[in-house]
Parts: structure tokens; C-alpha cells; sequence
């Protein structure tokens, strides 16, 4: 078990993963590889709110490539199959249900969720989806999956406040289909990662960035293009991740694609 000083070590790792996404030196690369969240920094932590082009190009890819739940893989996203449903897996995503929707209806109240150690990603940037993300979910992420404990909760902004959406599990970058089947079974859900990304050089102001070839949403999709941009090549960033909306009413947009 990580020792305290450990897990602030970690926790101060993980905070610079959404602000160096463009432009990570090597050995920042190599602790977020050792030590870093196994889905992604959503929050700035004890540090300023990061509003850098390379920031608002992670906030597209957590908000605006969805849409009424659904995700638009495109170009720069990439998702499992969906497997032959089976009732095994059925039984086993309802019991995940089972045990997150009482551990999280605490968190209709989103000032309880701040209180316990959620953090708003990028609270000033109007976004479609809020990530409020908890750190040390994300690392207990990283070795084994908690239904109780997702990494991120989903809130949509609702006049000065935030109504609870839903939540998301994540997993490490190299996990592999099975094992992402054994944390949300594939059958039931398609997790997703974002890859193929060309950022910009980081240090770039946002008036000089080309918001059309560079990003979650730019053109720009291999690194001979990318280099060719003078950008900064990222066969992905993040980890695994898939969303889930347990008080849907609708079964079919309780796991949506």
C-alpha cells in the first residue's frame, strides 16, 4: 500500500497530465508511467486552472466529442466491439449498478462531492459534461477496478449549480480487452481511448492555433502530417475509459455508446 508520502507524490504527478498533454518532457513522461492516473487529470489540484490550448483541447475530448451520451469516435478515438450480449454479463453489469448507484447519490449534491476530494475540471470553460474527478480513485484505477470508486463523476451545469449525469470508470493505458472485460463487461459497454492526436507545440497561444488541424477535433491523424505541422505527435493519451449513466430510466442509455 502506498505510504502517504507516496500518494502526494503521485497526486502532484498526475495534476501537470492534462497541462503537458501537448508537450511532456521525457522525464515527466516516465513518472506518469510509474506513477501517474491511469485515466486522466480533470482537476488542477492545488494548482491554477489551466486554460492553455492544450488544456481546451483535452476538455473537447472529455465534453464535446459526446453527444446526448453518445460518443463520436471519428479520427481521433478509438473503442472496443461490443460482444454477443449473454446474460452472465448482464448480471454482472447490473451488479455494478447495484453497487454504484448508492455510493454515488450522495453526489446529487455536488458541494458533498467537493468536500470528499472531487475536483472540477476546467469549472470556467463552458463544457457540455462536467468531470469532477477524485485522484486517489484514479490510482486505485490503476490496479483493480471498485464499482463503488469510479474515477470521475459526470455533472451537467444546471444555473449556479451542477446536476449529477453519471460516472466514469477508467483503466490503465496498456490494459487489454480482457481485461477490460473482467472491470465492465464488453459486451455491455465499449470503452474508449483517444489516440492518434497531433498538439501543438506547447508554450503556443491559443490565437496561433489551428484549431482545424490540430486537437480531439483536428484533421491532422498521422505523424508524418504531424511533423509536417510542426506539432507534437500522441499515439494516445489518457487511458481506457467508459461512461455510465445509472439513473437513466432507459436501459439502452443506462451503458450508451
Amino acid at each position: 500500500m502506498l505510504n502517504k508520502s507516496a500518494v502526494k507524490a503521485v497526486l502532484m504527478a498526475t495534476a501537470l497530465l492534462i497541462a503537458t498533454a501537448a508537450g511532456a518532457q521525457e522525464q515527466s513522461q516516465k513518472n506518469r508511467e510509474q506513477g501517474g492516473m491511469a485515466g486522466m487529470d480533470m482537476g488542477g489540484g492545488a494548482q491554477k486552472q489551466d486554460d492553455s490550448p492544450e488544456a481546451r483541447a483535452a476538455n473537447d475530448a472529455m465534453s464535446g466529442s459526446m453527444s446526448d451520451h453518445d460518443m463520436d469516435m471519428g479520427a481521433h478515438m478509438s473503442m472496443t466491439d461490443l460482444h454477443p450480449a449473454n446474460a452472465a454479463d448482464q448480471k454482472r453489469a447490473a451488479e455494478i449498478l447495484t453497487q454504484l448507484r448508492p455510493a454515488i447519490e450522495k453526489y446529487r449534491d455536488y458541494k458533498v462531492a467537493l468536500a470528499e476530494g472531487f475536483q472540477i475540471f476546467l469549472p470556467n470553460v463552458p463544457q457540455e459534461h462536467y468531470h469532477f474527478t477524485n485522484y486517489r480513485y484514479a490510482i486505485e484505477a490503476r490496479f483493480g477496478f471498485n464499482a463503488e470508486h469510479p474515477t470521475s463523476l459526470l455533472y451537467k451545469k444546471v444555473g449556479d449549480g451542477y446536476q449529477l449525469e453519471g460516472a466514469m470508470y477508467t483503466a490503465p493505458k496498456g490494459a487489454s480487452e480482457e481485461e477490460l472485460n473482467e472491470r465492465v463487461p464488453l459486451s455491455v459497454a465499449r470503452w474508449h481511448k483517444h489516440v492518434n492526436l497531433c498538439m501543438p507545440q506547447k508554450g503556443t497561444e491559443l490565437q496561433q492555433v489551428n484549431l482545424k488541424q490540430f486537437g480531439f477535433r483536428g484533421s491532422i491523424s498521422t505523424e508524418a502530417a504531424c511533423n509536417q505541422a510542426g506539432g507534437v505527435w500522441r499515439p494516445q493519451v489518457f487511458g481506457w475509459m467508459v461512461h455510465v449513466y445509472p439513473f437513466e430510466s432507459d436501459p439502452a442509455k443506462i451503458w450508451a455508446h
